[in-house]
């Protein structure tokens, strides 16, 4: 791990789009005696995607759910948009409005039609009508290729549909930011590319994303920004090109090289 030891924790990479838009600083998290998140410094501007990758148990999925507060964080501070985050009550549920996160599980509501899981969030949080929240949750079914699938019920659909619908739940929020923890990680090989293409577009549309996944793929050919975590800590972080043809520690060569050649 010599080569961990003298690379710089992170670069002066900016993204051409836009200022900043998530930025933390400093933040640690602890869970127990497990310092799971250590000195986080991360700036990622509008209209960026960044895609975190690294080994089980880096810290990956846990620095994405301090980013709406699913974790809390021990010190630093995060922003969004220039706000900080909110420690709870109603400041708290407005920003996780603006902040889109897709998980491994799809977690849409088994009683609730398709249509009706896309518009709960609009009429209930952003206080739309009925007619308004359907024609643009039907518009983003459309987008993510699951219009015809609208009146059905979660279980009729297939893991990569219910995971386009869930996507698509968190774009009619509107949101500023979407975060993707491993969303392909529970579907089967053959819906994993529907999901990438949904996932790729958001990002040629110019979402802001940051996105967990292993899809080496998907990171080379949709990310600006390639960040490699392990034990907590953020060792490198370059363009993908870079990343993946000339990784600069150890810890990164020796996990491209496990997972590449599978």
């Amino acid at each position: 791990m010599t080569g961990a030891t003298t690379a710089p924790a992170h670069s002066d990479i900016t993204a051409q789009r836009g200022e900043p838009l998530v930025v933390l600083d400093g933040v640690n998290k602890h869970f127990g005696d497990l310092h799971v998140l250590k000195d986080i410094d991360l700036s990622v501007n509008r209209g960026e995607v960044v895609v975190v990758l690294g080994p089980s148990g880096s810290g990956k999925s846990t620095l994405c759910r301090t980013i709406n507060r699913l974790e809390t964080i021990e010190s630093g501070t995060i922003t969004i948009d220039g706000k900080a985050l909110p420690e709870e009550g109603a400041a708290l549920a407005k920003l996780r409005a603006d902040v889109g996160m897709v998980f491994q599980s799809f977690n849409l509501f088994a009683h609730k039609t398709i249509l009706d899981n896309v518009t709960l969030g609009p009429i209930k949080v952003r206080k739309q009508s009925k007619a308004d929240a359907e024609a643009k949750a039907m518009e983003l079914l459309e987008r993510v290729g699951v219009a015809h699938q609208a009146k059905k019920f979660p279980a009729q659909l297939s893991g990569g549909q219910q995971q386009r619908v869930a996507i698509a739940r968190s774009l009619a929020m509107e949101p500023k930011v979407m975060l993707f923890d491993e969303p392909t990680s529970a579907l089967d090989p053959e819906m994993i590319n529907e999901v990438l293409d949904v996932m790729a577009q958001l990002a040629a549309d110019g979402m802001t994303m940051i996105c967990v996944t292993h899809e080496m793929g998907f990171a080379r050919r949709a990310a600006d920004r390639v960040i490699f975590m392990a034990d907590g800590a953020i060792l490198e972080q370059a363009a993908p090109e870079q990343f993946f043809s000339n990784p600069t520690t150890d810890r990164a060569r020796d996990f491209l090289g496990k997972i590449l050649t599978h």
